[in-house]
């Protein structure tokens, strides 16, 4: 039975962590899921997974001087922090939480602001201790730009390729090994993706929790809805004639990868 969980809220509240030590990239690079050496670049999205390929969290690595920030949804950032402290042993990190505010929009970008890495049309991010932000209805344009969200679309049971991670450059196939890199590349090479996001709009309302169903079986959950489009996790092998109690399917995006 595909269930969703609401016991979390969607996580529009972020914590700032702070990474320095002269081993804070090495040390990152063996744990995340995503090349830190991209930091050079500019902003690094990615993901901490279990050694099982699970999801723990996601985040953001802002390059900041010769420190790291990590943009997290702040319930997260304690269990983050403390995953971290176990990895850590004996390199020369030290983690610590900030008061670093993020602000996010989509007009003429501020001093010292990023693109958000996983797409263009997400628009900025800027850190400081002011509040920049924009009026964006965020949650229509994540099911526009299928962007799954922790609380909603992202929970403990999800694996990131169902997600749509690489989509989302959120992944780096080439960087070498990770805490869950097995998993995460036999799933990319070896397997056909079964399950994961997808984008449905409907012939009417839905709503956040509702059951999908195929010819009478279980196919998937509604999440982040926005009008009549949602985000969905989905049984792709019943993705025809998929539906709740009250509304049809029009069309069915898959969003996984």
């Amino acid at each position: 039975m595909f269930t969703a969980d609401k016991t979390v809220a969607p996580m529009s509240k972020r914590t700032i962590l702070r990474i320095s030590g002269s081993d804070a990239r090495k040390f990152l690079q063996n744990l995340v899921s995503n090349d830190v050496k991209k930091l050079d670049q500019g902003a690094v999205y990615a993901a901490l997974l279990t050694p099982q390929g699970k999801y723990l969290s996601d985040f953001f690595l802002v390059p900041h001087g010769d420190n790291i920030l990590i943009d997290v949804a702040a319930p997260l950032a304690e269990g983050l922090m403390k995953r971290l402290s176990m990895y850590k042993l004996r390199a020369d990190v030290a983690i610590e939480t900030t008061d670093v505010q993020m602000s996010r929009g989509r007009g003429p970008m501020p001093a010292g602001a990023i693109v958000d890495p996983r797409h263009p049309d997400l628009g900025w991010r800027v850190y400081g201790d002011t509040d920049l932000g924009d009026d964006t209805d965020w949650d229509a344009l994540r099911v526009e730009l299928g962007v799954p969200e922790y609380g909603m679309e992202l929970s403990e049971d999800s694996y990131i390729l169902e997600m749509g991670f690489a989509r989302l450059n959120g992944v780096d196939f080439r960087k070498g090994c990770y805490v869950g890199q097995e998993v995460t590349a036999r799933m990319k090479h070896k397997t056909e993706l079964r399950k994961g996001l997808a984008r449905i709009t409907f012939d009417g309302p839905v709503h956040s929790g509702d059951v999908l169903s195929s010819n009478g079986k279980d196919a998937g959950v509604v999440h982040t809805v926005s009008d009549t489009r949602a985000l969905c996790y989905l049984r792709f092998d019943r993705a025809e004639g998929v539906r709740t109690e009250t509304a049809e399917a029009v069309t069915v995006d898959p969003l996984a990868g």
